[in-house]
């Protein structure tokens, strides 16, 4: 028996991916008369109904394959996308199965200097010591590199990738799209944080959104009613999942929710939340996110590879979820961050003023340690960006199977690592606060003493 997990289209995902199976991605409406004449429609709904799980064989995944075409190669695609023989390859080839959209790269990089440092041997974590190298292949990491003083201290490969290598960056694009956010405010194409998102999205004004601030939803505090549970077949996220999968509009879904709460005053993490960031960036620049970062960011930021954006059938970017960069790019958005807005080529892309904003809880419901959600106890949020509790004032972006841009401002350290750690479902929160053990480690053995 197989079941199939979904991860595109969906990275809150990033909180924990959870496994469900065909018959919960699939609408029964959208089955066709063939297949109901099969029966198979009405054994789906009566056993879908009684919350009995139905698990497929692989063979009748082909068999429904056959009958739903294209998005059928999807589904299994996705089958796949996991399995422990492929996960390697599959979260550094998504734009060869995916729907993409090109971030051009038509500048000369900027050429890093190396000043190569050791690692710590080990770091302590809950209490034990955990042996460096054993972290590494434990996280299955595909690359790391940390950055000191600007300079390149370390930088490995692993499961086949290289320098060259695009890898899925899951919410890590969470993180991008403020950034893309911040510059739009700050060539005044949005106005004011204030503004509510349907000025500049107005699809989104008979939705949950409307009248919601830029800043709430920047802050996931939009309260907006969104249910990220992916045991439930009806949960807000299986119906994206669902829309994406069978091809259709993920920004119209979107503009379908409805509000729970006043706005501003809880931190939901909902990665509706980001895909309005991209509506809102678009309405406003007249630039989908790939094409922004195109002509605003990599042409300014001397990157190192062109990067791809998946998209849903329609062509819209995944706000939320879909970036593919290599990991040098991945951390070039760090060392940005750094040098508060200055890339290593003296370009101002971003301002400082964004980036102290975006780093930084505004409010109370956003401190570190002040979460109520179950499981992220100490973890504050900004812009899109994550706050750990305590040390040295550090900020990072996560993504789900150990995708990370930690960037530590009082070490001058920035630690860009990509990973396809497959038990996310069973210890990812906690394989996220060992790496940032980790992180805060390497900062103290190689940054400013």
């Amino acid at each position: 028996m197989k079941r199939i997990k979904i991860a595109l289209g969906f990275t809150s995902l990033e909180r924990g991916c959870r496994e469900f199976n065909l018959t919960q991605v699939l609408e029964i409406s959208t089955l066709p008369a063939s297949l109901e004449k099969k029966g198979l429609n009405r054994m789906i709904k009566k056993y879908t109904n009684k919350k009995i799980v139905i698990v497929l064989s692989a063979a009748l995944v082909i068999l429904t394959a056959t009958y739903i075409g294209s998005k059928g190669v999807r589904f299994w695609k996705l089958h796949t996308l996991f399995n422990s023989n492929k996960i390697n390859e599959n979260f550094r080839s998504m734009p060869d199965m995916f729907e993409s959209l090109p971030v051009i790269k038509d500048s000369e990089k900027n050429q890093f200097q190396t000043e190569l440092a050791n690692m710590p041997v080990s770091f302590s974590f809950q209490g034990r010591q955990i042996l460096f190298d054993d972290w590494i292949k434990s996280s299955n990491t595909t690359g790391i590199i940390v950055f000191s003083n600007d300079r390149i201290a370390y930088e490995r490969y692993f499961q086949g990738n290289s320098s060259q290598s695009l890898a899925i960056g899951w919410s890590l694009s969470k993180s991008i799209m403020s950034l893309l956010i911040g510059m739009a405010v700050d060539d005044g194409s949005i106005h004011s944080l204030l503004d509510p998102v349907n000025l500049y999205a107005p699809q989104l004004s008979t939705s949950g959104y409307a009248g919601v601030s830029l800043r709430d939803v920047l802050e996931m505090s939009s309260g907006i009613a969104f249910n990220e549970d992916y045991g439930d077949p009806d949960s807000d996220i299986n119906q994206l999942g669902r829309t994406i999968a069978l091809g259709g509009s993920v920004n119209e879904t979107v503009s379908s929710l409805r509000r729970g709460d006043a706005p501003g005053r809880v931190h939901h993490y909902v990665s509706a939340d980001t895909q309005v960031l991209g509506m809102v960036l678009l309405g406003s620049t007249g630039m989908g996110p790939s094409k922004f970062m195109s002509k605003r960011l990599w042409s300014k930021l001397g990157a190192e590879c062109k990067g791809e954006w998946l998209t849903d059938d329609k062509g819209t970017e995944l706000a939320f979820g879909g970036v593919n960069l290599c990991l040098r790019d991945f951390a070039r958005i760090g060392l940005l961050y750094l040098r508060n807005g200055k890339s290593l080529n003296g370009n101002q892309i971003v301002s400082s003023a964004w980036v102290t904003a975006s780093t930084k809880p505004r409010s109370d419901h956003l401190r570190p340690g002040r979460f109520k959600e179950s499981g992220e106890p100490n973890l504050g949020y900004g812009y899109q960006w994550w706050i750990p509790e305590g040390m040295e004032g550090e900020f990072l972006a996560i993504g789900v199977y150990g995708q990370f841009i930690y960037v530590n401002p009082k070490r001058g350290v920035v630690i860009a690592k990509t990973s396809a750690y497959s038990n996310y479902n069973v210890d990812g929160i906690s394989m996220e606060h060992e790496a940032i053990a980790a992180f805060r480690a390497i900062s103290r053995t190689v940054g400013v003493k």
